[in-house]
């Protein structure tokens, strides 16, 4: 079985040939750039979470969700006659 260190090392060498090995690593030149990009990824995540509220942040996702190349989520929920409630997009700061 391998040793942590090598297995380490298989995933900055695959990292290195363009490969994502770390989920949220999107871009990263290395194993150790992939994991510092998508800690940055989640903790923006939660700040905006924090920002706006949970119920904000969860309609937010849900207009971001229904987007495609095409159209924007938005575009979308009112062709499908879906209800987003933007109300809830505000920051706790705006209240």
């Amino acid at each position: 079985m391998a040793s942590r260190q090598e297995s380490r090392e298989e995933l900055d060498r695959r990292a290195k040939e363009g490969e994502t090995v770390v989920p949220g690593g999107t871009r990263g030149k290395s194993l150790e750039a992939q994991e510092r990009l998508a800690e940055g990824r989640q903790k923006g995540g939660e700040t905006r979470r924090d920002q706006m509220g949970e119920e904000g942040y969860k309609e937010m996702g849900k207009k971001g969700g229904l987007s495609t190349k095409e159209e924007s989520g938005g575009e979308r929920a009112a062709r499908e006659g879906i209800q987003i409630d933007e109300s809830k997009f505000r920051t706790k700061s705006d209240d």
